[in-house]
């Protein structure tokens, strides 16, 4: 009998011992990645704060395809979630516990393990850099039980050997599709319709002719036209603009003005570089540009491969323009921009009638 109590006796010692050494174990645990991504903050934000995107880029998916997921009926914003039953992984679900637009993100996740439930707090941090880049944060921390640290020691790896491949192939995920939602674009060739033209402030540079020193020009420009509009109180009756007033394509310049519709006509004091301008009412040929300006050179060729299909012609002294129907400030993503583009045309028969309207569905799709 002796001996089973002083087996008994090592094994309670044994238990105690190994309780001791469990307790004592840092149960704390942090680790994130961090990636520079080629996009606005307020696109990447949006990205990660509609669980419905997940999907696409949550790396846990990938590994354990035929998972089960179920959205709560709130998918973005603070209170939002999803849970997920796996197949091959443990089951779970995440809520949005707190929402900074633009800058962080707050979650609390909850994983079912054999010993049972594992919480940890993910966050996501947006931090702008210049030239439109953003630096994204995301981390995952918590605070292991006294059984979850005991569980821990018959795994071949830590909580954090686990969870930072997660982190860093999700970031990259990401980049590969917020890079191909910027990317995405499309040229439509509308056809001939008649501009019914108007006022507008403007001011007038010389500049290069290429996309690159084009957009710089237009950006440096339009601000000072419209707080010049502001200042006195001068209606703005459209969206922004760029006329073609002269092309130098021997020497690859161009001399532009760029400007802001108004309803009336304007005096301007002679010492100002804002003046005010009218465009004749005009048939012109249309072509529409869904993306990123730097798409603007394959619209134009569009426009121009259309003019040399058609019985039509670009008009002698025409200034063609371009109208930038949505500002880039109010939509992140690039491929969300419109732009129009018009080119005056006429009709290359001797009988010209001017109220003629072609319709076109001549649509390139890239």
């Amino acid at each position: 009998m002796k001996i089973f109590k002083y087996i008994f006796l090592l094994l309670l010692i044994v238990i105690i011992g190994g309780a001791v050494y469990i307790a004592t174990l840092d149960g704390d645990y942090q680790m994130e990645e961090t990636k520079t991504f080629d996009a606005p903050a307020s696109l990447l934000f949006n990205e990660v704060n509609n669980y419905k995107n997940w999907e696409t880029w949550g790396t846990w998916k990938k590994e354990d395809p035929n998972m089960v997921i179920t959205y709560d009926e709130k998918t973005s914003g603070e209170g939002a979630g999803y849970s997920w039953q796996g197949d091959t992984t443990s089951d779970g679900e995440i809520t949005t516990t707190e929402v900074i637009p633009n800058k962080r993100i707050h979650q609390e996740i909850i994983v079912k393990n054999p010993i049972g439930e594992s919480k940890s707090d993910a966050y996501w941090i947006f931090e702008p850099l210049d030239k439109g880049k953003t630096k994204v944060t995301w981390g995952v921390k918590g605070d292991k039980s006294f059984w979850e640290k005991a569980y821990g020691l018959t795994q071949s790896e830590s909580i954090t050997e686990s969870w930072k491949p997660f982190l860093k192939e999700g970031l990259t995920d990401i980049n590969q599709i917020v890079t191909k939602k910027m990317e995405a674009y499309d040229i439509h060739v509308d056809g001939i319709t008649q501009y019914s033209g108007g006022f507008y402030m403007y001011r007038t540079t010389a500049t290069k002719n290429n996309g690159k020193a084009l957009s710089k020009r237009r950006d440096e420009i339009l601000p000072s036209v419209t707080n010049f509009m502001s200042a006195n109180n001068i209606n703005i009756s459209g969206a922004p603009l760029m006329i073609y007033k002269e092309v130098d394509e021997q020497n690859n310049t161009a001399i532009i003005s760029s400007g802001v519709p108004t309803n009336s006509r304007v005096i301007t004091p002679l010492d100002s570089d804002i003046l005010c301008g009218y465009m004749e009412s005009q048939m012109v040929l249309k072509t529409t540009l869904n993306g990123n300006h730097t798409n603007l050179i394959e619209a134009w060729a569009a426009a121009d491969e259309y003019i040399r299909s058609h019985n039509v012609e670009k008009t002698e002294g025409g200034e063609p323009f371009e109208i930038y129907i949505t500002q880039p400030q109010e939509y992140p993503n690039p491929a969300d921009w419109v732009t129009e583009v018009y080119i005056p045309v006429q009709q290359k028969s001797d009988e010209v009638d001017p109220e003629r309207i072609i319709k076109d569905e001549n649509e390139i799709k890239i």
